[in-house]
Parts: structure tokens; C-alpha cells; sequence
């Protein structure tokens, strides 16, 4: 690219006019499926937002407009997951250290930068998990 030093790049995960609900439904493993199907349940009763596939993996909850500092913008969901064979990922707003308080209560978990691994759905405390989906929710909205 002459004269354009400034390299840019396209987000990749996009949402989709994907079916998210046959995304759910089409999860070969059963507790996946099931725990995806939970997921879609509470994150749309908490939001208020109905599901949209991001990409190929990954159902969303509404959605955010971001811009870096490095003039990098994009749009990305609220709140959302991705059920993966070993664990359900659960994305969320404004980093794992605003989740603190809440994590203690998520059972078996690992944590990423922006993400929460969880091993079994069922292992966390209900409220605690509505909590942590609300306040993302929220997150955003102050962003």
C-alpha cells in the first residue's frame, strides 16, 4: 500500500443473520447443548435482548460500539457465550477484576482477560451468575 502506512483490520467476529437458537439446538454433546440452552435463557430474561449469533461460535446480547485510541473501532456484543466441547466461555464487559465479588460464587471456573471458563453451568450460584450477566450488561452501557 503506497503511502498508507496505517495497517487496518477487519473485527472478525461480526453479528450475523446466523439462526443463534439452532446454533443451540444442533450442539451435538447434550450437557453442551443444555447448558447453552440455559445460558440463552438467562442471558435473554436478564438482558432483555434476544440472542444473535456472532460469528460462527458465538451468541450474543445486545451489542457495543468501541473505539480504541489507536483509532481501531467495532461492535461487539453486550454480554455473551460460546459452548465449547470441554466448557461454556462466558464473555463479559470491563475485565474479570469488576467480577471479584462474584467470582468465588461461579464454582469451577478459570478466568481470562474479558473471559469466564466454566466447567458446569449448574455449578454456579444462580444470583451470583444473573449478577455477573447484569452488570456487563450494564458495563457497556457506560462505556
Amino acid at each position: 500500500m503506497a503511502g498508507n502506512s496505517r495497517k487496518t483490520t477487519q473485527n472478525q467476529t461480526v453479528a450475523t443473520d446466523g439462526d443463534a437458537a439452532a446454533f443451540v439446538a444442533a450442539i451435538a454433546d447434550p450437557t453442551r447443548r443444555a447448558e447453552a440452552q440455559l445460558l440463552t435463557d438467562l442471558m435473554s430474561e436478564v438482558t432483555g435482548e434476544q440472542p444473535v449469533l456472532w460469528g460462527t461460535a458465538i451468541v450474543g446480547f445486545g451489542s457495543v460500539h468501541y473505539r480504541y485510541a489507536t483509532g481501531r473501532e467495532g461492535d461487539s456484543p453486550r454480554v455473551s457465550f460460546a459452548p465449547r466441547k470441554a466448557q461454556s466461555v462466558v464473555y463479559v464487559r470491563g475485565g474479570l477484576d469488576a467480577y471479584d465479588d462474584l467470582l468465588p460464587r461461579m464454582g469451577n471456573h478459570s478466568v481470562g482477560k474479558g473471559c469466564l471458563y466454566l466447567k458446569r453451568v449448574a455449578d454456579a450460584d444462580p444470583e451470583a451468575f444473573r449478577a455477573l450477566v447484569d452488570r456487563s450488561y450494564r458495563w457497556a452501557e457506560a462505556e
